[in-house]
C-alpha cells in the first residue's frame, strides 16, 4: 500500500511532483523515489511512496522499471502468485518477489486485459517506452484513489486530492456541484470533483495519454453489468466464496490484524482469518459512557470481547476520548474532500493504535452491508410500502402529527426509536428511488434548497436526478438488489472507500476489505433479494453462511453501526466551534448558506427537538474544508 504521483508532458513535471510526493508522505514512509524519463517527443515524472507489505526489501522499491516500462503501483494484488506462475510459464524472469513486478509483466504480457485478471486493489501508472505512453488504471470497485488533472498536453495525478491542490492550486477552483453534492449527501459522490478540473479515476477503468496530446479511457469492469448477470445465473455458494476471499486478503510480508467491532461482518473477517493465522490480534473501539447514553448506543466491546474470547485472540480496546475539537480540522484536512462522516475518526484512531503496536495491516467488513442488504434504510424503504397501506387519515392525521412532536432527547438519554421513527417519515410516503435516496441523504429537495443560496437550486435538481439516473441503470428484478447496487455504485466508494483510505493511511496502516472483492460482489448479486432481507431479517444469506463460523449470539445481535458519539459532540464539545466557525464562516458571509435556515436547524438540535447533528456536523466540516482549500490558493466557488 502505498502513495503515487506523476505528471505527463509537463515542463515543469519534476518540481511539481517533487511537491506532490512531500505531500504524501505519510502513505508509505518506508521509502521514497521519484524517476524522470525524459527523451525529445516525452516528458515523464513518476513518484512513489511506499508502505512495504509484500517483499520487503529494497529490490521492490518504486517506480520499478524493467524492459521499457517504469511502473508506479498502489495497492496489493492477491492473486499475484498465481499469475506470477502463469507468466514464468511463459519465460518470464522474475528478479523481485513482489506483486509490482507482477503487474509490470503482466501489463507487458496482456496490456489493457491484464485488468481484469487482477483480484486486489489498485491505482497505477505505467509508461511505456516503445510508445512514449502513459496509462492510468483504477480497481474495479474503487478501493484505491487516483486524482487526474488535464493540463496541457498532458496530466498530472496522485493518490490524494492534497497532493494536486498543494502543488497546483491556484490553477483551480472549488466545484460548486460537488458543495451542493456534499451537502445533501454529507460526501462527494464518485462522478463529482471537489475542485474543478481534478478529476477521479472512474473505478474499474483505464485511461491512455499519448504523445500528441490525446488520450483514450475505457471500462474494464461494469458493476452494473456484473450484478444483472449474476441475478440472472445460478446460485454462487456464498460460504466458500467468502472463506477464499478472506484466505487471498491474508497474503503478506508482515503480520495482519483485524478491526472487531463484535458485529457480523467483522466477526465473519476476524473469525474466518484465524483459521488461517490462528496468532492474529483485533483491534476495538470503546466510548464515554456519556457519549454513549446520550447516543443511545450498544455496547459493542462487549460483543467484541465475545467473540475474542470464542476465538481465543488478543483483542486491543480503545476507549476514544477525543478532543473532537481539535481532531475535527485534522480529520478534515486527511479526507481530502468535503466528507461529514465522524465514523472516521473510529478508523483513524484504530489504525493509530494498530501502528503503535507495530501493525501495517488491518482486515475490516466494510461492503457487507452494501452486498447484503444490511443497512436500517434498506429495510426500512421496504416496510414504506407497508406503513403505505394504512389508511391515509390515521397516517397525516394521528402518526405524523404525534411522532413529529417526540423529543429525540430526554434526561440527557437519546431516544433512537424516535429518531428513527422521524426519520422514516420522510420518506415512507415516497416512490422507491427517491424514498432511497431520501432515506439516507440530509434532505429534501426543498429543505435544501431553503438552506442554500437560490441560485443554486440548478444543482440541487442535478444532484437529485444524478441519483435517480445510476439508481434506475440496472435490469435488476427487485427492490432490494436495486438498492445494494446503488450503494455499491455510491454509498461504498464515495463514502466508506473514501474515509477507510484517508483515515488508514493517514496512519501509514493498509485497511483490507475481503467483502469489497469482484468475486463477492458476483456472489452477492447472484441472490435474490428475499436472500439479502427476508422477512424483517437483513443480511438473511450472509447470517446463515456465517453460524458455520460464529456463535448465534454474535450473529443474532441487534444491528449496530460504525457510528460515534455525534450527538454529544456537536450538542456539547463543538458548541463553541459550531457558533464561531459555522455561523460565522465562510459558508455563510459568502452566501452559500443561508443564516436563518441555518440558526435554525442548530436551535432544532439544541432543543432537543429534532436530530439534526448529521447535518450541523456535514456543514462545520464543509465549511473548514472550504477554508483550507482557499488558503491552498483554489478559487473561491
Amino acid at each position: 500500500m502505498c502513495g503515487v504521483a506523476g505528471s505527463y508532458q509537463q515542463s515543469d513535471g519534476k518540481v511539481i511532483v517533487n511537491m506532490m510526493i512531500d505531500r504524501l508522505g505519510h502513505r508509505g514512509p518506508d521509502a521514497c523515489g521519484v524517476l524522470e524519463l525524459v527523451d525529445p517527443e516525452t516528458a515523464v515524472v513518476l513518484a512513489h511512496r511506499r508502505l512495504s507489505i509484500i517483499d520487503l526489501s529494497t529490490a521492490a522499491d518504486q517506480p520499478l522499471v524493467k524492459g521499457g516500462l517504469a511502473l508506479s503501483y498502489n495497492g496489493e494484488l492477491y492473486n499475484y502468485r498465481e499469475i506470477r506462475r502463469e507468466l514464468e510459464g511463459r519465460g518470464v524472469v522474475f528478479r523481485t518477489s513482489s506483486d509490482t513486478e507482477v503487474v509490470l509483466e503482466a501489463w507487458r504480457a496482456w496490456g489493457r486485459a491484464a485488468l481484469p485478471r487482477f483480484r486486489g486493489m489498485f491505482a497505477f501508472a505505467v509508461h511505456d517506452a516503445g510508445t512514449g505512453s502513459l496509462t492510468l488504471a483504477r480497481d474495479p470497485l474503487g478501493i484505491k484513489p487516483l486524482y487526474t488533472m488535464r493540463r496541457g498536453k498532458g496530466v498530472v495525478f496522485a493518490s490524494e486530492l492534497k497532493a494536486i491542490v498543494s502543488a497546483l492550486g491556484t490553477e483551480l477552483s472549488v466545484d460548486p456541484a460537488a458543495m451542493v453534492a456534499s451537502a445533501l449527501y454529507y460526501w462527494v459522490p464518485p462522478q463529482y470533483d471537489a475542485v474543478r478540473g481534478v478529476q477521479k479515476l472512474p473505478a474499474g477503468s483505464w485511461t491512455e495519454y499519448r504523445r500528441d496530446g490525446s488520450c483514450v479511457s475505457g471500462e474494464y469492469w461494469n458493476p452494473s453489468e456484473v450484478a444483472t448477470r449474476a441475478a440472472n445465473g445460478p446460485q454462487v455458494d456464498l460460504r466458500e466464496t467468502i472463506e477464499s476471499s478472506v484466505a487471498a486478503h491474508l497474503v503478506a510480508d508482515v503480520p495482519v490484524a483485524a478491526f472487531l467491532s463484535g458485529g457480523l461482518d467483522s466477526s465473519i473477517i476476524t473469525a474466518l482469518a484465524h483459521r488461517h493465522d490462528p496468532s492474529i490480534e483485533a483491534y476495538s473501539i470503546a466510548f464515554r459512557a456519556e457519549d454513549q447514553r446520550m447516543e443511545a448506543m450498544p455496547d459493542d466491546a462487549h460483543y467484541a470481547r465475545k467473540m475474542a474470547a470464542h476465538l481465543g485472540i488478543h483483542l486491543h480496546e480503545i476507549e476514544i476520548q477525543p478532543d473532537v475539537v481539535d481532531l475535527l480540522p485534522r480529520m478534515v484536512d486527511i479526507l481530502d474532500e468535503p466528507i461529514g462522516d465522524p465514523a472516521a475518526i473510529n478508523t483513524l484512531l484504530m489504525c493509530d493504535a494498530a501502528r503503535d503496536a507495530g501493525v501495517k495491516v488491518l482486515l475490516s467488513g466494510m461492503g457487507a452491508d452494501e452486498l447484503f442488504g444490511g443497512y436500517r434504510k434498506h429495510l426500512a424503504c421496504l416496510l414504506g410500502e407497508r406503513y403505505r397501506r394504512i389508511p391515509r387519515p390515521l397516517r397525516t392525521g394521528v402518526i405524523e402529527p404525534l411522532v413529529g412532536r417526540l423529543p429525540v432527547v430526554a434526561g440527557g438519554r437519546g431516544i433512537r426509536s424516535v429518531r428513527w421513527a422521524q426519520r422514516f417519515l420522510t420518506f415512507a410516503e415516497l416512490g422507491e428511488e427517491e424514498a432511497f435516496r431520501r432515506s439516507y441523504t440530509l434532505y429534501g429537495r426543498d429543505e435544501l434548497t431553503d438552506l442554500l443560496d437560490p441560485d443554486l437550486a440548478v444543482h440541487v435538481d442535478a444532484v437529485m436526478e444524478g441519483h435517480r439516473v445510476l439508481y434506475d441503470d440496472n435490469d435488476l428484478h427487485d427492490q432490494t438488489s436495486r438498492m445494494c447496487l446503488a450503494d455499491s455504485r455510491l454509498f461504498m466508494p464515495g463514502l466508506n472507500l473514501t474515509y477507510t483510505d484517508r483515515a488508514s493511511m493517514a496512519a501509514s496502516t493498509e485497511v483490507r476489505v475481503p467483502f469489497v472483492d469482484p468475486v463477492v460482489f458476483g456472489a452477492a448479486f447472484s441472490l435474490p433479494g428475499t436472500a439479502k432481507i427476508h422477512g424483517r431479517v437483513q443480511k438473511a444469506a450472509l447470517k446463515e453462511a456465517a453460524r458455520a463460523w460464529i456463535p448465534d449470539e454474535i450473529i443474532d445481535r441487534p444491528k449496530a453501526s460504525f457510528g460515534a458519539p455525534l450527538r454529544a459532540w456537536v450538542t456539547n464539545d463543538l458548541r463553541e466551534l459550531v457558533d464561531d466557525a459555522l455561523v460565522g464562516g465562510e459558508l455563510v458571509s459568502t452566501g452559500f448558506l443561508r443564516r436563518e435556515p441555518l440558526l435554525r436547524l442548530i436551535a432544532e438540535q439544541r432543543s432537543g427537538r429534532r436530530d439534526q447533528s448529521k447535518q450541523i456536523w456535514q456543514l462545520l466540516s464543509l465549511e473548514l474544508w472550504y477554508r483550507n482549500a482557499r488558503t491552498a490558493g483554489v478559487g473561491a466557488a
